[in-house]
């Protein structure tokens, strides 16, 4: 049985090394004790994997040993990676994990209960030779008297996945990330108290510890389905802002190619740019995009859009470069 470490078959090796070339092109290098980067990905149910080069049509799962090597190149290239939709089943992170070898690390939660929950669970990858964990690590929870007020946008419950905040430092800098994935819902409706309740959270968190200079990112998947919705709103209605560099570009693989910078808005990665008052970020942006993994994987097959989802993911990484 084939193993991530082993030598791929040449069309795999193809594939990579596209990969690697086409990352070089778009991802800014590591800089020693000069740059951050930071990324959230939405990995399609990220769970069990196949321990073959490439699943065969009765294989199951379909993620194989050339979807997961993909995924590990493109994570590589970051110091912090946000995952969502890591699942009970760790076999694909467990691999994945050993192949980037001892200087990486994770955190994530336990799985989320019931059936809104999905059995997620909430992770951070991160590169120990550029991060370190700081302290912190929790998942947010509603206060209750939250839940007891009234109105069309009111909390009636927890979070449904539970967001999950850990902070890190990198050089002087100590900043925190929280990381969700708004429950999807039966209609668009269903997500707007979600949102506006993590803006809050947010935005009071930020209030706090604005005193201890660290910094506050939110990222992940909030389900957003196009930018100056109603879901829109209510997710910067306490003055998160994301950053002119990510309002440009897609989200999805399946997103309408006539409308990429519109059309499912889901993942985000935002902080509150004040600067000068109460969670104001005091690290420098630089600049931010996401990585179009499509043109770079299964090359010789004819697998479709949605069989590749299955393999990589049906969301697109985004980042964000900070000077450290």
């Amino acid at each position: 049985m084939p193993q991530l470490h082993d030598t791929p078959p040449a069309a795999v090796r193809g594939d990579i090394d596209s990969l690697r070339q086409y990352l070089g092109n778009v991802v800014p290098s590591k800089r020693l004790d000069e740059n951050l980067l930071i990324a959230t990905w939405n990995v399609r149910g990220f769970a069990s994997l196949t321990r073959e080069w490439t699943a065969g049509e009765t294989d199951s799962p379909k993620r194989d040993l050339r979807g997961l090597l993909a995924i590990g190149e493109i994570i590589r290239r970051f110091d912090v990676v946000a995952l969502q939709e890591v699942k009970g089943d760790l076999r694909a992170l467990r691999d994945l994990i050993k192949w980037l070898g001892p200087d990486w690390a994770f955190l994530m939660t336990d799985v989320s209960a019931g059936a809104a929950g999905n059995s997620e669970r909430m992770a951070f990858l991160y590169d120990r030779r550029r991060v370190e964990p700081s302290g912190l690590a929790c998942e947010l929870v509603v206060p209750e008297e939250w839940l007891k007020e009234f109105g069309a946008d009111a909390l009636r419950s927890q979070f449904a996945r539970t967001p999950y905040a850990v902070s890190f430092r990198s050089g002087r800098h100590t900043f925190i990330l929280v990381t969700l994935h708004v429950n999807y819902g039966n209609a668009s409706a269903d997500r707007v108290a979600e949102l506006r309740g993590i803006a809050r959270w947010m935005r009071e968190w930020a209030d706090r510890t604005n005193t201890w200079s660290q910094d506050l990112i939110a990222l992940g998947d909030f389900n957003i389905d196009r930018q100056h919705d109603p879901l829109w709103q209510a997710f910067t209605s306490t003055g998160l802002t994301v950053p002119e560099d990510l309002e440009r570009v897609p989200r999805s693989i399946f997103a309408d190619p006539d409308q990429p910078t519109t059309d499912k808005y889901y993942d985000q990665i935002a902080w509150f740019d004040e600067s000068g008052v109460a969670g104001g970020l005091s690290m420098s942006y630089q600049s931010g995009g996401f990585v179009d993994f499509l043109p770079h994987v299964y090359t010789n097959t004819e697998l479709s859009k949605t069989a590749i989802s299955y393999r990589v993911s049906d969301h697109y990484p985004l980042w964000a470069e900070f000077l450290a």
